[in-house]
């Protein structure tokens, strides 16, 4: 039989997570890769641990993560956003705290398309009088 887990789907500017948690030891792997490879910046790595160490779930889960579009950070904030919500899919306790902590708020910034007639979004071309 098949192992049981906890899905959750993280997005964040362009990038998306499909992120698993299974119970047991720890370790996280992104894309077949330890989190520690994939994700060279320390704030990175810091960042998408955050829902597991406030609600004290460090070291309970191995987590699986499949990860893709936007640049690093994208998709580190991705992965944060699905494990945020796969913890919320393993206790429905957890969920003020992980609303307290704004992990299960979709960040909804994203790229702002260019404009015609600007040369990028907002960026106008130099007015002249003369």
């Amino acid at each position: 039989m098949a192992e049981r887990y906890y899905y959750g789907t993280g997005r964040r500017k362009s990038a998306t997570a499909q992120v698993r948690l299974y119970p047991g030891d720890n370790g996280i792997v992104v894309n077949e890769k330890p989190a520690e490879e994939y994700f060279s910046r320390e704030i990175d790595l810091l960042r998408l641990k955050e829902p597991l160490v406030v609600t004290g779930r460090e070291g309970q889960f191995r987590i699986t993560v499949r990860v893709n579009g936007g640049g690093i950070s994208g998709q580190a904030g991705a992965v944060r956003h699905g494990i945020a919500r796969a913890l919320l899919e393993a206790d429905p306790e957890l969920r003020p705290t992980l609303r307290k902590g704004g992990f299960l708020t979709r960040d909804p910034r994203v790229k702002e398309r260019k404009k015609p007639g600007l040369k990028r979004a907002r960026k106008a071309p130099q007015y002249t009088k003369r």
